[in-house]
């Protein structure tokens, strides 16, 4: 996942947890650390013999902080593969493609649709799991089903094609 501290991006991806021992990367660089979480947002991190104390204050929507650590404030956003994907979504502002394609990997729970439906902006075509969370995946403008390429229970990867569409022209 990202984390931007800033205006830094480091990308961390979480190797192993055992208790409060975690072996993790940053930007590729591996780190063992022993961390410690108390209820009020305080952590303890242990890391190469030194000790480290951290205030963390969680903003609304759960995935932005503001941490305080050594007399300096710091706002971390993490960026997730499904929060990375709707910023992409949302900042495009642009035309449905002729395809849903998985931004993450995951499971097919749900597929609401079938081939031939024609379907309005806003209507959920896919509900894909990942990391023990569903999300749905919605078309952005009017158009038909033309094949569904996965089932429900299949798994699938990143960027993986999961139906095409026909784009329904409404500009006359």
């Amino acid at each position: 996942m990202e984390i931007h501290i800033g205006e830094r991006v480091a990308d961390v991806s979480l190797v192993s947890k055992e208790g409060n021992l975690v072996q993790l990367t940053i930007d590729g660089v591996p780190y063992d650390v022993d961390i410690v979480m108390a209820e009020n947002g305080s952590c303890s991190i242990l890391h190469d013999g030194h000790s480290f104390n951290a205030e963390l204050i969680r903003k609304e929507g759960g995935k932005s902080y503001t941490v305080n650590a050594h007399y300096q404030q710091y706002n971390i956003d993490i960026i997730d593969s499904q929060a990375k994907y709707l910023r992409m979504r949302k900042g495009a502002d642009e035309k449905q493609d002729d395809k849903i394609v998985s931004p993450m990997p995951g499971k097919v729970v749900k597929i609401p649709v079938k081939v031939g439906d024609r379907l309005q902006a806003g209507d959920i075509v896919v509900v894909i799991e990942a990391m023990k969370m569903q999300s749905n995946y919605k078309v952005n403008s009017e158009c038909v089903v033309k094949e569904i390429l996965v089932n429900e229970g299949d798994s699938v990867n990143s960027n993986q094609t999961i139906m095409t569409l026909d784009l329904v022209n409404t500009e006359e």
